[in-house]
Formats: C-alpha cells, structure tokens, sequence
C-alpha cells in the first residue's frame, strides 16, 4: 500500500516537471516569434519596395539559397511581413506581435490584466484600423504599401457602394466609440471628463461675465438712485445695522460650488465691497474635522493598567484539570486521543478529541459530572468546537485575570485597525484583543442580569469609539431612563453628543422625549436616504467619499453626515412603560439606518420574550449576552443555552450571525470615564450639540405647532439680507455663514419663503430669490410683524 502510494506521487512530480518544461517552450517560442514578427513588419516599411519580385516566385526559388531578400529576418519574413500588411491587414498587424507578446507572458504565469480583454480588443482594434486605412487608401495612393491591406481596401469599397462614403465615415466613428467605451474603458472615462471638465469652465466663464455684468448693472441702478433729487442718503439702510463704535469684520470667504457641470465660485464680502473671485476655487479635499482642527484624542495615560504581568493559572492546576477530565471521562468508558490546553483571562480551555466510536452526546450529557469532578462553577461543553474538530470544555480560573482598557486599545489590532466605527470589546480564551466594526453588525444587544457587567460593556463600547474617531465623524444618542447610568458623557455634549433643537439635556431620561427623539432619528435617516438618493450613492461611506472629494454642492442640500450611534440603557423600562411607541421606531431604524449611518445599541436587565421580542431579535443579529440566571433567557438572547453557565464579572458571550465567542469584557471604571470626558470637554468644542430634526405630531395639535413655526427667528432679517445679496436660495449657505444648524437654519428658509422672499422649494435645487435688491428687500422686512 505504501509503495503504491510513492509511485503515485512520483508519477504527479514526473507530470508536473514536463507541464512546467512544455510551458516554459511554449512561452519561450510566443515571445520570441513575436520580436521576430515585429522586425519583420519594422523592416518591410523599408524594404518592402525592394523586396517586392519575391512576392510572385515559386517556392522552389525562394528555398534556393541564391535569392537573397533585403528585409533583415530574411525571405520568411519579408514573405510574412507582405502577407499581413498588403495582403490583410495593413499596419494594424503590429498588433499581432503584441498578442504574441502576451500569451507567451502567460505560459510562464504571469499576471496580465484583463487577459480575454486584451485579446479581444486587439483583434477587433486590428479590424478597425484596416478598414480605416482602407477606406483612407481611396482617396490618396501610398505605392507599395497598402496601409489597410487587402482586407481594408475591399471592405471599405463594398461598404462605400453600400452606404456611401459618407455613411462608411459615420460607422467607423461609431465603431471606434465603441471600442474606446468598452475596450479601454480607463481612456474612455478620462475623456468624458476631459469634456465635462472644459464645459464646466466653460459655464463657469461665461456665469461669471454674467454676474459681473449684472452687478455692474446694479452698482449703475444704485448710482442714479442716488444722484436723484429728494433722496435722503442717511435714511438707506446698512446691510447689516450694527452698534456705532463697531466696524464689522471682513465675511469669512464662502465658496459656492455646483455638483458635477454647475459654476464654481469664491465670493468675499465686505462692508465696502462686493467682488467675485474666480481664481480662489477649492483645489483640496473637504476637511470635515477642520471646524475642530486642534482637537486631540484622549492619551491611554488615562486609564489605568489594571490587569498584571503574572500567570493566574500555574502549571500544577492545568496539569491537575486535565488529569480530572480524562478520569472523570473513562469512568463513563469514553476515551480521549489527546488533550490540548489554551489559558484565558477567566476561562482555560480543554480541547479533547475523542477516540473512534465516542458519541458527542455522551460527552455532552456528562457538563454536570465533570463540573463536580472539578469543584468548579460555569463548566461549559462545546461539541463540537466549530471547525475544529474537537470538543471544548471551558473551566473557570481560580484566579480570574482583569482585562484592562488600556491593554486592549494599545494592543496593535486596535491601534491598526481601519474599521468605520471600531470596538475593543476584551480578551478571548486564547487572550487576543476582540474587535469588530458597528457598521458590520450593524445594529447590537446587550443583556445579562443585574451586576453581571452590563454597565461596564457598555462604556467600554463607548470608550474605544471616542479614543479613535472625531467629534466631527461621530454622534451620540444616550437614552437613560435610570437618570444615572450615561450622565457621566453629558460634559462631552458640544463635542460627540447629539439633541432635539431647544432641549437643555442632551441625556434624554424622560419617556415622552425618548418616543420624539427616536422618532426624529426616523425623520433624519429618511433625509439622510434622500440625500443619498440625490448624490445616486448606496452608502454614507460612499456619500461622505463623494462629499470630501467636493463632488457634492453644500448649496443644494449636501452636508457631510457624521455616525450617529443611538445607545438605550434599560431598554426593558421603556417598552414596560411605552410599548409599542418604542418598539415600532427602534424597528424602522434597525431594519433600514444601516445604510445611513445610524446603528443601535440597546441594553437589558430583563432578558424576556416580552421585552426582547421578535420584531427587536430580527432586527439585532449582533447580541451580547453576560451571565443570566436561567437557560431559558439565554435563549431569549442567543436563541441557545451558555449564557446561564458564565461565570459573572465581565464574562459575556457575543453572538454574531449564529457564531458565538466567550469573551472577558475589559474593565473600565468610572474615575478612568470621568478623566476622559473631563479631557475631551476641556478642549474647544461646538456651539451647541448636534442637532437632530425637529418632529412634530399631528396628534399634539396644530396651535401649538403653529405658534413654535410662526415666531420669527432672532436670524430672519440677517439671512434675509444674506439672500438678497448673493442672490443663492441655500439653506446650507445660511447654515455655514451664521455657524447654526442645519434644522434651524432649513427653518429660517422655510420663514423667508412664507414672507415671499424666497419661492417654494425645488428638490436639492437651492430656492429663487424672488426679491432682486436690498433696498426692496428693507421696505418688506420693515412691514412684516414678528410673526410669519
């Protein structure tokens, strides 16, 4: 048997040598034949002429050694180069040497892109160019050369009686688009913007002569308004009426620009002035983290190094264990083929491989026996350990470890790591660092009992998003209904937390609040999809790529959208109190934010099927699950038993897509939570928290409503006039200038449009500016009341 299969293999290894053999000759023979065929066709430009007289001899003559030809690869290749060029193809038979070129680059494997490709754009380019140089060939002679050999010729003839030469032009320009469209796409693309490019400023040329002629017109107008008789000169009104020791500063530079073929300018506005500069266009990528620039994520001397460098578990305990589970299993008659050993921060686990014949389910059936054998709590049998092809016995530590914070964000793979939103979670039982992206999840539970860790996880989530993203990248939604649990982030609350206009707690504790916060999440995620829509991107990494790269108009709408991470503690209160309120928009935003940006972490004590339906479990594939009192609520959690046989303090099991993993959670407490919130608040941060969309229930009534609306922002008559001037309808523009949020500065505009200086909205089309110059504009503003 064993001399059968040496031959085998020495029979493979003898094939195998003449594959490589055949190939390197076959590789060897195409590259050579190609340089061959190239001087061949290089010297027929030269000798062809003379070469000629060879063309119609016999083959007895051209073997006899006599006849002698000028092309420098002799009578063979003067004879190949005359029947490729003349008689078929012309000049475009230099492909061919190309082709040759790279089939014979892959009989010795190596790498050449889009292969088919390449193979079957040459020979259509070949057919092409002969039928050009063909159909050129009529109307000029080129003596002995035929540039689109015999086969351009004759084709091109055929088609000019078919069509005419007119038609016959009209197809090879069809032919040749398509070609460059589909067969060298790279070229094609880089041709189309070329175009767009020169019609973009093309249109930005002639926009600008535009502006600069109707300002000219209006600096006329304001001239003869003027020089006419009666006109008070001190009565006219200042643009912008300021106290009369303060001169105002120079606009901060805003630079308009359009989506793709719109004008692209760079307004400054002074007192004095108003000038239009078109040589300041933004050549640079959009810089989202440029309002904070300064900003600095907190130092790891922060936390503290909990955990120490000494073994907890010594080799006489591994040694001891082992020994209990391989004689705790014979007393059963089951034996084992070999035992394996990993050690972890709170578990150690025992991989067995059983003998032929040893069902798993004995193995199994014996948790309880082995549990007793070992005078230890939280035994955990894993049959089989998936993709292992062993089964797992988890046995606790006697002297669980700690894992530190620190430890796991200094770790490498943390450090390293070019997840979108990326948590450090803990240790696993072989003591790797265990992260993974929220935006991959997307959306996670977390449940266990009271005192089991779940507070903990939480800030550890928390803490790894802020040690690695921008205030400007990443938003916070803190749900607490305890009041106590989340306040500790409400100082960082002008850097990562975001609010409902007008509320002084960006902590929401109430119930009524938590119903219309996530409500407004709902109304944000559905603008966030129209702006998506409009930008004709999938995603919100794809929309902020396309919005840095300054290929989105900040004037039609366009903002960069941060990530909003939504975290509800005590999750189980608000749907004991809410219900359905609660339940049915934290549905909606699991089942269609992830797109968006905005993902779900909500929390639990009570791991219940009336409190972690199936609605919330469809929609949370990702699920932490720390030590539960029974096995039923590690099924409500997990859909399976184990969380009941954790050992507490930290030890959890994350689930993800039905692939489970114990892992210790890392211990951060709260002095380390509070020296990182102090750190971030102590630096320069935003006006106010981010603000969320205002909603409003119809079912609240319309007075209400009616009176909020109809109040005249404090802003009105500055933005008013802010229109007026630059003429541009944008909601964004007022944002940026008057430093507000994109809510209230949308709310102004929806006030400018009921006063009839803006007309009606157009989609991502910034609005008409209905009211043509400020002093117009002065006499409307000084009729309107305070209310719109």
């Amino acid at each position: 048997m064993i001399h059968k299969v040496k031959h085998v293999k020495q029979t493979r290894s003898i094939d195998y040598k003449m594959d490589i053999r055949l190939r390197v000759t076959l590789g060897v023979l195409f590259l050579l034949f190609s340089f061959y065929m190239l001087l061949a066709m290089v010297g027929f430009f030269f000798t062809g002429g003379i070469d000629q007289s060879l063309v119609d001899i016999s083959t007895k003559e051209i073997l006899r050694s006599e006849t002698v030809a000028a092309n420098p690869t002799g009578k063979l290749g003067a004879l190949l180069s005359n029947l490729l060029i003349n008689r078929w193809f012309g000049l475009s038979s230099l492909i061919f040497c190309y082709l040759l070129f790279i089939i014979g680059k892959r009989f010795f494997n190596k790498t050449v892109h889009h292969f088919p490709r390449q193979i079957i754009t040459g020979i259509i380019l070949i057919i092409w160019i002969s039928l050009f140089f063909g159909y050129l060939s009529h109307f000029f002679s080129t003596g002995y050369l035929f540039p689109g050999g015999e086969h351009g010729y004759f084709v091109s003839a055929w088609l000019n009686s078919l069509i005419g030469q007119v038609g016959t032009l009209f197809l090879l320009i069809l032919l040749f688009v398509a070609i460059l469209a589909f067969g060298f796409s790279g070229i094609f693309t880089r041709c189309l913007a070329a175009v767009r490019a020169y019609a973009a400023r093309r249109a930005e040329r002639e926009e600008t002569r535009r502006l600069e002629r109707e300002r000219k017109q209006r600096e006329k107008e304001s001239r003869e308004e003027e020089d006419r008789p009666g006109q008070d000169e001190e009565e006219e009104l200042p643009p912008f009426p300021l106290p009369d020791n303060e001169f105002p500063p120079e606009r901060p530079e805003k630079t308009l620009y359009d989506d793709d073929d719109d004008i692209e300018l760079t307004v400054t506005t002074t007192r004095q002035e108003e000038r239009i500069d078109t040589n300041l266009q933004p050549t640079e990528d959009y810089d989202p983290t440029l309002d904070l620039s300064h900003y600095q994520a907190p130092p790891l001397d922060l936390l503290a190094e909990h955990s120490s460098d000494t073994p907890k578990v010594t080799p006489e305990e591994l040694e001891e264990n082992k020994k209990t589970i391989v004689e705790t299993l014979r007393n059963y008659k089951i034996e084992i083929t070999k035992i394996k050993v990993t050690v972890g921060p709170t578990v150690t686990l025992y991989e067995i491989v059983p003998a032929p014949g040893v069902k798993i389910a004995w193995i199994k059936r014996l948790e309880d026996d082995i549990a007793l054998s070992l005078a230890a709590l939280g035994i955990r049998i894993i049959a089989p350990i998936p993709g292992a092809g062993t089964v797992g016995i988890e046995v606790p530590n006697q002297q669980p470890e700690i894992v530190s914070m620190r430890g796991i964000l200094a770790a490498k793979k943390f450090q390293e790591s070019k997840y979108a939103l990326p948590v450090a979670l803990g240790r696993t039982i072989s003591n790797e660092p265990y992260t993974f992206d929220l935006t991959k999840m997307p959306h996670l539970l977390v449940a266990g009992a009271t005192g089991q860790g779940k507070s903990v996880g939480l800030n550890a989530i928390i803490t790894s998003l802020l040690y690695k993203k921008h205030p400007a990248q990443l938003k916070f939604v803190m749900i607490d209904p305890k009041k106590v649990e989340l306040s500790i982030y409400s100082s960082i609350e002008r850097h990562f937390l975001a609010k409902l206009p007008n509320e002084e707690e960006a902590i929401i504790t109430e119930t009524s609040k938590v119903i219309t916060t996530l409500k407004s999440l709902c109304v944000e995620m559905d603008s966030r999809y129209d702006l998506l829509k409009s930008a004709q991107v999938r995603n919100v990494k794809e929309y902020n790529d396309k919005f840095v790269a300054r290929h989105l108009n900040p004037n039609h709408g366009h903002r960069f959208l941060p990530y909003i991470v939504v975290i509800i503690d005590e999750f189980g209160d608000l749907i004991m109190t809410a219900g359905k309120e609660v339940e049915l928009p934290i549905a909606r935003i699991a089942q269609l934010a992830r797109a968006v940006g905005i993902h779900m972490i909500i929390a639990t004590q009570r791991p219940s099927a009336n409190i972690i339906t199936g609605v919330i479990k469809a929609n949370f594939p990702a699920r932490i699950a720390f030590k539960v009192a029974a096995a039923v609520d590690s099924r409500v959690i997990l859909d399976s038993t184990g969380a009941n046989q954790l050992i507490g303090r930290g030890d959890m099991l994350i689930s993800v897509n039905n692939d489970t993993t114990r892992v210790q959670c890392a211990f951060v407490d709260t002095p380390e939570v509070e020296k990182i919130t102090k750190y971030i608040a102590s630096q320069q941060g935003y006006a106010s928290a981010y603000e969320l969309p205002e909603y409003h229930d119809d079912a609240d009534g319309s007075s209400g409503s009616d009176s909020n609306q109809g109040s005249k922002d404090p802003l009105f008559n500055d933005a008013a006039r802010l229109v007026v001037r630059t003429q541009q309808g944008s909601t964004s523009s007022i944002q940026r200038y008057f430093s507000i949020g994109y809510t209230r500065a949308g709310r102004i505009m929806d006030q400018l449009a009921r006063a009839g200086i803006v007309g009606p909205g157009e989609g991502s089309k910034a609005r008409q500016v209905l009211v043509q110059d400020e002093y117009s504009l002065e006499k409307m503003l000084g009729s309107l009341s305070d209310y719109i």
